[in-house]
């Protein structure tokens, strides 16, 4: 046995960073301090959520991380016509300690959002995990209650081309509207929200999805691929069709949202969910679809529509660009309502298909026009002449 010297190599010497080395007053807290909650204590939300994604603008000294293949860099503002508090402001010139040549928290205004939700990675899980737990069960029950033997003939075909269609509208909206606008917006409050609505309603077209299979093998002569051919052709859905892929198309990303949640969901999403299915469903033997159906209407009236309020309730009401704001919106509402309008009425021939018929479709087209106006009166809109016809 022969003794290994040991080699002469550098040994590696341990230094703090003079940050990290420092002692702060609140080294030790588990809080966040360096943004200002929405209400005097701030949430767990809050330090799991806000500027999480780093920004120049506020305090990332080395300017963005990456870049895209055009040049521009991290989250342009310029990505929607709409403008907050310091949008205008040029994006500063960081450096440790700069403080951001004279001016602390440029396009602050987009950073004041909130979402009423307090939606992040955790509560997402548990909502979808408990909606999704709780549909397999009804449709458990209902299978071993043989309750699909009481659905009537007519029943079972408009389930499987209409309800079944219904899940183009929600795989389109949620895969290429809101998962694109969630890419594009500025803030990680926003991205959170949007991320959330977008997972809605894909996990709503699984749902449909799965549901057609499951009736599929439990009522004979179902026919699972109906919806494919009412999508494609049936006259009655090319409106909805049309208007669900124009949707699609919006690059900017504020007027996708605008234009999905505060127009097309409650003139045409509203009026075929809760004024077509849930109200015709239990006359013709059907209590499992309300269900399906009814947990994607509570996703928007209670949850995605909650947070699209407040959202745009800060831009109309900007410290330094309201008047911007508003005369956009109304332009962009303008757009869309008579679309959305249009893509309503085609859908009238619907309701005389069941064979026991939900309220008229002109009443059920009065509520949601009248939801509708409510929620712009909510933001201090104005209902535009469109809305009448």
């Amino acid at each position: 046995m022969t003794a290994t010297s040991e080699r002469s190599v550098p040994k590696p010497a341990f230094t703090d960073a003079e940050a990290g080395a420092k002692v702060f007053p609140d080294s030790t807290a588990r809080q966040y301090n360096y943004f200002t909650p929405a209400k005097r204590k701030q949430s767990h939300y809050e330090d799991v959520t806000v500027e999480v994604q780093p920004d120049p603008r506020h305090y990332l000294s080395q300017g963005w991380l990456y870049a895209f293949a055009d040049g521009q860099a991290g989250y342009p503002l310029e990505w929607t016509a709409l403008k907050a508090w310091g949008s205008d402001r040029p994006v500063p010139e960081r450096s440790p300690g700069s403080g951001g040549k004279g001016y602390d928290w440029p396009a602050h205004g987009w950073h004041e959002f909130r979402d009423p939700n307090e939606e992040w990675e955790l509560t997402l899980y548990r909502y979808n995990a408990n909606v999704v737990r709780q549909l397999n069960q009804n449709i458990d029950a209902a299978r071993q209650a043989k309750a699909f033997e009481q659905w009537n003939r007519n029943w079972v075909d408009f389930v499987a081309k209409h309800v079944g269609a219904w899940m183009h509208v929600d795989h389109g909206l949620g895969l290429y509207l809101f998962a694109n606008a969630n890419r594009r917006a500025p803030t990680n409050m926003h991205n959170n929200a949007i991320s959330v609505n977008s997972m809605h309603r894909i996990r709503a077209a699984q749902d449909l999805a799965l549901y057609n299979l499951t009736l599929t093998e439990e009522i004979e002569g179902f026919d699972g691929t109906a919806h494919l051919a009412t999508w494609n052709e049936d006259p009655a859905w090319q409106g909805v069709r049309d208007t669900a892929e124009q949707l699609t198309g919006i690059w900017d990303w504020c007027e996708a949202i605008f234009a999905a949640n505060v127009v097309f969901e409650p003139l045409v999403g509203e009026l075929f969910r809760s004024n077509l299915v849930q109200q015709a469903a239990p006359a013709n033997g059907d209590f499992v679809t309300p269900t399906l159906i009814g947990a994607e209407e509570f996703d928007f009236s209670e949850r995605d529509l909650r947070y699209t309020k407040p959202l745009f309730h800060l831009l109309i009401n900007d410290k330094e660009f309201a008047d911007h704001n508003k005369a956009l919106l109304q332009k962009w509402l303008e757009d869309w309502v008579p679309r959305c309008i249009a893509a309503a009425r085609a859908l009238q021939p619907l309701w005389s298909q069941p064979d026991a018929k939900p309220i008229r479709f002109e009443d059920g087209l009065d509520r949601v026009k009248s939801r509708f106006a409510g929620i712009l009166s909510e933001l201090g809109l104005k209902a535009p002449e469109e809305l009448g016809q």
